[in-house]
């Protein structure tokens, strides 16, 4: 199940796991990642908590938490190599997966439909 945010994240959701990224809308607003600061893995974050970071030759941006949930793995690839994030937002450039605290909280979030009329 795909989500969105308004803050331009978006969740695959399997089960009661979220992989978060930041959306492609996001990453042309920013231009080109210079810079990826990841949670730690073992993290409990609120819904919109600050959980990572982005910095482009643009800007520093924050990242936020979609849902209440902890922190199960990261993507140690786009700390690496942030040009991952800007080259497949939406699936190599995956920031971290979140085990959801409870996962029917999805269903406040934005579908496909609705945040491609947000970014319009």
């Amino acid at each position: 199940m795909l989500k969105f945010t308004e803050e331009h994240e978006w969740l695959n959701i399997e089960g009661d796991v979220a992989t978060v990224g930041i959306t492609t809308y996001a990453v042309e607003q920013l231009g080109d990642l210079v810079f990826v600061e990841l949670p730690e893995v073992g993290a409990s974050f609120s819904k919109n908590d600050n959980a990572a970071t982005v910095e482009s030759v643009k800007a520093a941006s924050d990242v936020y938490c979609p849902l209440d949930g902890e922190i199960t793995e990261v993507n140690p690839a786009i700390v690496a190599d942030p040009a991952l994030v800007n080259s497949d937002p939406m699936g190599a450039g995956w920031f971290f997966k979140l085990k959801l605290k409870t996962v029917s909280d999805a269903d406040g979030l934005l579908d496909e439909a609705a945040y491609k009329e947000l970014t319009a």
